[in-house]
């Protein structure tokens, strides 16, 4: 007997929204043939001064510019901000690992749709978006004294940090906002504890703290796979084995020299958190030496 498949066009569905515009969604449940091909559909929509804040997908992606012009900002795993200027008919590859923040600065609406396989996300059929900031972001997740320990911050500021953008995934810069301006030249190419104890945070989608344990030697935990996970050591230190299960992994840092954050424009930082000059100058000029591994916080 001959399975019977639905091919009727269906409309994407709103997922969030904000005063900066939408983003919409096409539902594998509507439309089975997503799933069965493993295949992400979604629309991202910004209104007139609209930000959609940075953030990276369980997905490899293409997104194709339906409408307007804008701003994207792109940020590959250890390398510097891409800033680019985009138009109608523009299409841009998004491979793994990838951080994106897109702004429209024009009057008509800017509309991206996005394209993907979605056969190695957490859900076939669609995607799975990790915000960095907002009221969904992954700093939201972690505590004051992780973010603190991480960035090297006191703790007044690493509240400012987590608490002061309030918007969801799609905020409305004020008037004036001056954000970074695209260059020409950026068009170019496109675990297991095996000794000591500590305590573990991870935090995954819509910046959930999904675990918070301490660990000793022998204890086994696992990770999904782009949710982010931290860990502080005990006086007597910390040894961990870890495997991971894809042929071809990519790591990102949000801590330390070679974090995404470094990359990001200060202007941008600025707008992601909703904080103003002095309070991302503290943040941006920690870290500079360390990459992965942080000391203790001074005694003094």
């Amino acid at each position: 007997m001959e399975m019977e498949i639905d091919l009727s066009p269906k409309l994407s569905k709103k997922v969030y929204s904000g005063d900066g515009g939408a983003y919409y969604a096409w539902c594998p449940n509507e439309l089975p043939m997503l799933r069965q091909g493993n295949i992400g559909a979604a629309k991202l929509a910004l209104e007139k001064s609209g930000f959609a804040l940075p953030q990276y997908s369980d997905s490899a992606k293409v997104a194709y510019v339906l409408q307007g012009n804008g701003v994207a900002g792109i940020i590959l795993p250890e390398k510097e901000e891409k800033v680019l200027a985009i138009k109608k008919g523009d299409a841009i590859a998004l491979p793994f690992g990838v951080t994106t923040w897109w702004y429209n600065k024009d009057d008509t609406k800017l509309a991206i749709l996005f394209l993907g396989d979605t056969s190695k996300g957490h859900k076939s059929g669609s995607f799975t978006d990790f915000c960095l900031t907002g009221s969904n972001g992954i700093f939201t997740g972690f505590s004051t004294e992780f973010v603190s320990r991480a960035w090297d911050l006191d703790e007044s500021t690493a509240k400012t940090l987590v608490g002061s953008q309030s918007g969801k995934g799609i905020v409305k810069l004020a008037a004036g906002t001056k954000m970074p301006e695209p260059k020409a030249e950026h068009y170019k190419g496109m675990a297991l504890t095996s000794g000591g104890s500590g305590r573990v945070q991870v935090v995954g989608v819509d910046g959930k703290r999904v675990l918070e344990t301490t660990v000793k030697a022998g204890n086994l935990f696992i990770v999904p796979r782009f949710f982010v996970v931290s860990k502080i050591s005990d006086a007597d230190g910390l040894d961990w084995f870890s495997i991971i299960t894809t042929p071809n992994p990519i790591f990102t840092h949000l801590a330390g020299r070679t974090s995404v954050w470094k990359a990001l424009s200060p202007q941008v930082l600025q707008a992601s958190f909703n904080v103003g000059a002095d309070v991302e100058q503290k943040f941006s000029s920690n870290r500079k030496a360390e990459e992965i591994f942080f000391p203790p916080p001074n005694s003094n």
